[in-house]
């Protein structure tokens, strides 16, 4: 039977947004060293897919796990797509590197040697430079399909090594040996700055040092070829929620394999010949499957870490955090919010106002307790210290800790038992279920222990101090009682104490879908009575076939659509169920973090921001919290915000049918790229209360 509505598919999604991200080292626009960032952010967005996406797909198709969704079959023939298009980008990624960022670091005087062959006036210094900083941490290893085989270490950068015993005729026993030499980055820096020559500088990478020196490496040997190689392995983490076995305890001991994880993919140099590269898969035991052609140089999430020796060069100048004027006239956040609700818009606002709300949190005698969920947060955190001085002096503390949120479970293990010795009440991740709620709440009881005024903040992003300048999120302080009143609900159901009973807090598994359909049906039955259903969303991945159908739907019914969706969107564009609705895609200085529903409900909007995008995982397995814009003010500042977005020509792009990021072009139309013209909006609002 014919399906009625057609998805793209989630990973092949992904890697579209990938290659818009790849796309912006391309802008001559943007300072050289923000273009080479781009190329650095896509490699490493590149390496966690391996990691984790085809680590799983693998996994099916080879039938160690089983996906409802997901057959032996699909999976095996997914895979090949994926590496077909990553194929196709990595040449791209070529491309932009050697005949748009290479030229134009020769420009501004920077010369990036890009082999071993270097000028006559710098070859002594490269030797005396491997002999005395390099050669000492070198351990080659042999390798050979018949003894013991090396273990190549996940993401390391290994030189793969052919070697021909110097006086033996070549078919003669023994007279080729390969060796493996792990690429020492902890001891090394990646880039070498080489002397100035005659007005220019000079960088090299270290593994083309070692190449040029492998002859002191291997006495009695002619290098015949090196390359450099290296392994993903699967990075997912899987817990047994029906065991035993302490969650904590599980994940402790997952958490230190992941570094020994299935492969799943081998990077090798696309110019390395076939039998060099078969005899390395039998070596190492690697299913031609996993074979990823690579660049010469293998890990360019490195490059962020690139120097500028050229100190003339332009560096971009991000918009600064601001600090609100109005908040330090009135010095106390409690005392502003009493008044009416706040809106913080990082990285544009300051996070520190948020770690000022908790530290008079902290030292007003009336609050009681602190609740606050905990997914991602920074290392050394201000927002860990202040909780932990909020214990120290006697409040109540309560932090809900999510032991799964990949990569972070071991930042999260350290945070909660350094928490926990502190005095602060520390609930763990609940079985089946990841709770990825954004959310704080102050609870303030008076001498009689009568609840009183009491704060409650809802985001969209994690309570981390440093992605607070990187990710473009909004945080909503109010002292509205229903809210609050719902928010100390959530915390209460998370430790299994109340009914989960919501009024105006959305939450994920209870009761976000219903009012999300009652919502969208509104938007219908006004576009059947011909007042203009209308619907804009921002969020950074839709995939959720059910909720997908409700926008075809609506689209069918007329009602006008438009999807800010940064990454995964499996809504297909341009088709005849879909032609109301306008994918738009927007890749610039920071990430796009916020999740914003506008719903516009015949002239009387409805906003609503919080936690969850609209993926199958958050909408049904995951505590994800949802809060509408109640204040009229700040609901037409997040409207303004969504209308800036729309009609940014500038790094905005239209997703199309084919997947392809169509930039938005109007030569007639003003310049409008939406991060800085809304950091002026803002900043113009602020200027008004000085």
């Amino acid at each position: 039977m014919e399906e009625k509505y057609n998805y793209f598919k989630r990973d092949i999604s992904w890697l579209s947004f990938n290659y818009r991200v790849l796309l912006e080292a391309e802008d001559e626009r943007l300072p050289l060293y923000e273009r080479i960032n781009f190329i650095s952010i896509y490699s490493s967005n590149l390496e966690e897919f391996y990691k984790v996406r085809v680590g799983d797909h693998k996994a099916i198709a080879s039938g160690i796990a089983r996906n409802d969704e997901e057959t032996v079959q699909s999976s095996i023939e997914l895979l090949k797509d994926i590496n077909a298009e990553v194929n196709r980008q990595l040449e791209e990624r070529v491309r932009i590197y050697e005949r748009s960022i290479l030229p134009a670091l020769r420009k501004n005087h920077i010369i990036f040697y890009q082999g071993r062959s270097v000028e006559l006036f710098h070859q002594q210094f490269i030797r005396d430079f491997f002999q005395e900083e390099i050669f000492p941490y070198l351990q080659p290893v042999p390798i050979s399909k018949d003894k013991i085989r090396s273990f190549l270490r996940d993401k390391r950068l290994y030189l793969a090594v052919r070697l021909l015993k110097r006086g033996l005729p070549l078919h003669a026993p023994d007279s080729v040996s390969y060796f493996a030499i792990k690429i020492p980055y902890l001891k090394v820096p990646r880039f070498i700055e080489l002397p100035e020559h005659e007005g220019n500088y000079y960088l090299m990478f270290s593994e083309d040092i070692i190449k040029a020196n492998l002859d002191v490496i291997f006495p009695g040997y002619d290098v015949d070829c090196s390359f450099c190689i290296k392994i993903s392995r699967d990075a997912d983490i899987l817990i047994d929620e029906e065991s035993n076995t302490d969650i904590v305890e599980q994940v402790k001991k997952k958490v230190k394999k992941r570094k020994i994880g299935a492969v799943s993919r081998f990077v090798y140099d696309r110019q390395m010949p076939d039998d060099f590269l078969s005899f390395l898969v039998d070596a190492f035991q690697i299913d031609r499957n996993e074979l990823v052609p690579g660049d010469k140089h293998l890990n360019l999430e490195d490059l962020r870490d690139l120097p500028n020796p050229n100190k003339a060069i332009e560096w971009s100048e991000k918009p600064l955090p601001m600090k609100l004027n109005y908040l330090d006239h009135k010095e106390s956040i409690f005392r502003y919010v009493a008044q009416r609700d706040l809106m913080l818009h990082y990285p544009y606002h300051s996070f520190e106002h948020f770690i000022h709300f908790l530290y008079e949190a902290v030292h007003d005698p009336l609050t009681r307790e602190i609740m606050v969920t905990q997914y991602r947060v920074a290392e050394n955190s201000a927002v860990i210290n202040t909780l932990i001085a909020a214990a120290q002096n006697g409040k109540k503390v309560t932090v809900f800790v999510e032991l799964k949120a990949r990569f972070d479970e071991e930042n999260n293990l350290t945070t909660a038992e350094m928490m926990k010795a502190a005095g602060i009440n520390i609930i763990y991740s609940i079985p089946g279920l990841k709770v990825h709620a954004k959310v704080a709440l102050v609870l303030r009881r008076n001498s009689e222990g009568k609840q009183i005024r009491s704060y409650a903040y809802i985001s969209t992003g994690n309570f981390n101090e440093k992605t607070a300048k990187l990710y473009a999120d909004i945080g909503l302080f109010t002292i509205n009682q229903t809210v609050v009143n719902d928010l100390h609900n959530l915390f209460l159901t998370l430790q299994g104490k109340e009914k989960p009973e919501f009024k105006r807090l959305l939450v994920a598994r209870f009761n976000l879908i219903p009012e999300l359909n009652r919502l969208i049906n509104n938007e219908i039955k006004l576009a059947k009575q011909g007042k203009g259903g209308r619907i804009v969303l921002k969020m950074n991945a839709l995939q959720d076939p059910l909720m997908i159908d409700r926008l075809y739907e609506a689209s069918q019914q007329g009602v006008k659509i438009d999807l800010i969706v940064r990454g995964i969107c499996c809504l297909i564009p341009e088709q005849s169920y879909s032609s109301n609705i306008r994918v738009t895609r927007i890749v610039d200085s920071f990430l796009e973090h916020a999740r914003v529903w506008y719903f516009g409900n015949n002239g009387r909007p409805k906003v609503y921001l919080g936690s969850p995008d609209w993926m199958r995982r958050n909408l049904y397995r995951r505590i994800e919290a949802i809060v509408p814009v109640l204040d009229s003010n700040l609901r037409e500042e997040v409207i303004d915000m969504l209308s800036i977005q729309l009609k940014d020509n500038q790094k905005a792009c239209f997703v199309n049918a084919k997947q392809e990021n169509v930039f938005k072009k109007d030569p007639n139309a003003e310049p409008v790229r939406s991060q800085y013209t809304f950091y002026q909006y803002l900043k113009k609002k602020n200027e008004t209360f000085l």
